[in-house]
């Protein structure tokens, strides 16, 4: 099973390729943005699976799901959450 984390584009790069974070935390990928129908933006909100960016976030929809996980994380350890 896998889970969602909403990844940030941090930064373009040159073919096709995108620096993401992901979630809340200090962990950037690089992430191919070559399958998304619509070219992304620094700070545009996407979910990766596999390298590739497969779908883009509205920012209400990201914070809604960041959210979500925070919610779990601290239901699970009483902590915030690392992402």
């Amino acid at each position: 099973m896998c889970l969602a984390i909403p990844a940030r584009i941090e930064e373009l790069q040159e073919n096709g390729m995108a620096r993401v974070r992901v979630g809340e935390s200090q962990t950037f990928l690089t992430a191919s943005v070559m399958l998304l129908p619509e070219p992304p933006a620094i700070g545009d909100y996407v979910i990766v699976h596999a390298g590739f960016a497969l779908h883009t976030l509205t920012p209400q929809e990201a914070e809604e799901s960041l959210s979500a996980l925070r919610e779990l994380a601290q239901a699970m350890e009483g902590t915030p959450a690392p992402f």
